[in-house]
């Protein structure tokens, strides 16, 4: 949410008891999903979200709240269920995976520095929020060894996403008080803060020539709601019920909105050929949790729908060839509270 189990995720969907660790199930895509075929869950046990393949398209990294635990740690398998591997520590809080260009080495956020056990549920009466947990940005090997610190904020730093040319990550931090996207380097330094409006910007990700960077965004202007999410970013804390896709060239210039459609809009990716975004948006029904899966231009036009089940569709991803699709759904059983892994072949 990129952000764990991606926040929004976890604001909309209660986590389920474990149940057995990995499957390899095929599915049928519903009545109004043409582009999806060949459809197989990838997992049955809990809730994971934010799934992305590694550059040979043969690993994925996904992060997941199992095994009894009340929060995400991190994970790798391959894109057919098996080798799954928990690679962060079991400290604090884990979110938003991505793999290093060479497939053996990952980055992702982690509490564990600020946090030994999972942080404690949100206060109900503050109504639909997210927690910014205090996230950090690490490397690791895919074997879990090796782990290491890349940034030392001690404060939300996460959402992170490599470049198409390995050189550089693009990420989201609250570090200079506002939730801003920034790049650095992979080692962490030379770090550029590219957005400055007052609101949250995050969920940044690179086109695939690296020439642009699409993201989601909130720009309250009006002073009472301006004044809320001030207050709740004292508290760590941020609404996310209006946020629009946004687009801008990697240096941060020609920042520009991509929807229009009210409600939650979050998870940008890009199709194969870079003319297009897949993301998540509950905008027929903003109150819900029904989330699916769409696609627009950068323009703005051709919006199509991608699912069309009554749950949660989220955090999309092409294979790094285009031809399969990965993202974390409700479908199999939306009133059981799982969440899980899915990849289909997808038909242009």
């Amino acid at each position: 949410m990129r952000s764990s189990i991606s926040v929004l995720a976890a604001a909309v969907i209660a986590a389920a008891p474990a149940a057995s660790a990995q499957v390899n199930i095929a599915r049928e895509a519903l009545p109004g999903e043409s582009h999806l075929s060949n459809l197989h869950q990838l997992t049955n046990t809990g809730t994971q979200a934010e799934a992305y393949f590694s550059r040979d398209g043969r690993w994925i990294t996904f992060q997941s709240t199992r095994e009894g635990r009340t929060c995400d740690q991190q994970y790798v398998m391959k894109t057919d269920g098996t080798g799954l591997k928990q690679v962060s520590n079991g400290k604090g809080k884990t979110t938003c995976g991505w793999f290093l260009p060479d497939g053996k080495t990952l980055f992702f956020g982690s509490s564990g520095a600020n946090q030994a056990e999972c942080p404690p549920k949100l206060d109900p009466s503050k109504g639909y929020v997210w927690g910014l947990d205090p996230f950090d940005i690490y490397t690791v090997k895919r074997d879990g060894t090796g782990l290491k610190r890349i940034t030392n904020y001690n404060t939300y730093t996460a959402e992170g996403v490599l470049s198409p040319d390995g050189k550089r990550m693009v990420f989201t931090s609250l570090k200079d008080g506002d939730l801003d996207i920034y790049t650095m380097n992979v080692d962490g330094t030379d770090v550029r803060q590219l957005t400055h409006q007052a609101g949250y910007d995050g969920g940044p990700w690179w086109s695939p020539d690296g020439k642009k960077i699409a993201y989601r965004a909130y720009h309250p202007t009006d002073p009472a709601e301006l004044k809320d999410y001030k207050d709740l970013l004292k508290q760590n804390i941020v609404r996310p019920n209006k946020m629009e896709l946004w687009v801008m060239n990697a240096d941060g210039s020609d920042q520009h909105q991509v929807t229009h459609l009210g409600g939650a809009n979050f998870g940008p990716s890009w199709t194969h050929d870079g003319k297009r975004l897949i993301f998540s948006s509950n905008y027929k029904n903003p109150r819900s949790g029904n989330f699916d899966l769409y696609m627009i231009g950068l323009d703005g036009s051709g919006l199509e729908q991608i699912t069309v089940d009554e749950g949660f569709d989220g955090f999309p991803m092409f294979s790094p060839d285009g031809t399969k699709l990965i993202w974390a759904s409700q479908r199999a059983d939306p009133k059981s509270g799982d969440v899980n892994l899915y990849i289909a072949d997808f038909k242009p």
